[in-house]
């Protein structure tokens, strides 16, 4: 996969990027992301791309990791010559992201997308509204990265996080949205290899081999 990303070895580094945000960025996500920079002036990355796998993660690790995160990306890269912001953060655009956010998150989670909604919402309805508008919507819904390079970032994410059941959710996404068994692997081992918890390793290998099964059960492979 090339994309937005640019070039195989531009995948691979938007991968690593959110493994080490998942991680907990720090000095591990500084030496990434220079390697980033080092992909952009040789053309194999766009800076888009990089800006918005950093933007998507507030999501999972919050703003202050994304806010540390583009403080070290800045020191890189410079923001001259960054594009206009997107036209989808102008204006007030609810009822576009709401539409939006129902069609990337149905695309993410197929036959379950009804439970899931349902489930979300009987822990609050304010989280279903904001799964909807704000998460899938307005966040990952953006031009920039394709569906399939978001997932792969996601998975990435969460498996260093350790975030069971997400990540799960996540690995059908990127394996439902085209990104392939062999991809979605190697995004959830640049994910395991910066794991929190390195105890949990067999588990969410474990995970991985259930929803292979379960993918190619559902002809999504």
């Amino acid at each position: 996969m090339t994309g937005a990303s640019g070039s195989d070895r531009g995948a691979s580094l938007l991968v690593e990027i959110s493994a080490a945000l998942g991680a907990g960025g720090g000095s591990p996500l500084e030496k990434v992301l220079a390697r980033a920079r080092d992909a952009v002036v040789a053309g194999e990355l766009e800076a888009l791309a990089v800006e918005e796998g950093l933007l998507q993660a507030y999501l999972f690790v919050g703003f202050p990791g994304v806010l540390e995160a583009f403080s070290a990306w800045r020191g890189a890269v410079p923001d001259e010559g960054l594009p206009a912001e997107l036209e989808d953060d102008a204006g007030n655009r609810e009822v576009r992201h709401e539409e939006r956010g129902r069609r990337v998150c149905r695309a993410v989670y197929g036959a379950a997308y009804d439970r899931l909604r349902a489930n979300v919402r009987r822990l609050h309805p304010a989280l279903d509204r904001w799964m909807i508008r704000e998460g899938y919507g307005k966040v990952l819904g953006r031009p920039g990265l394709d569906l399939a390079e978001r997932e792969l970032c996601i998975v990435a994410l969460l498996a260093a996080a350790g975030r069971g059941p997400q990540l799960h959710s996540h690995l059908r996404g990127a394996l439902r949205n085209g990104a392939g068994a062999a991809r979605t692997r190697a995004a959830l081992e640049a994910g395991l290899a910066r794991l929190l918890d390195p105890a949990r390793r067999d588990e969410l290998e474990s995970l991985w081999d259930r929803v292979l099964r379960s993918a190619r059960q559902d002809g999504d492979v």
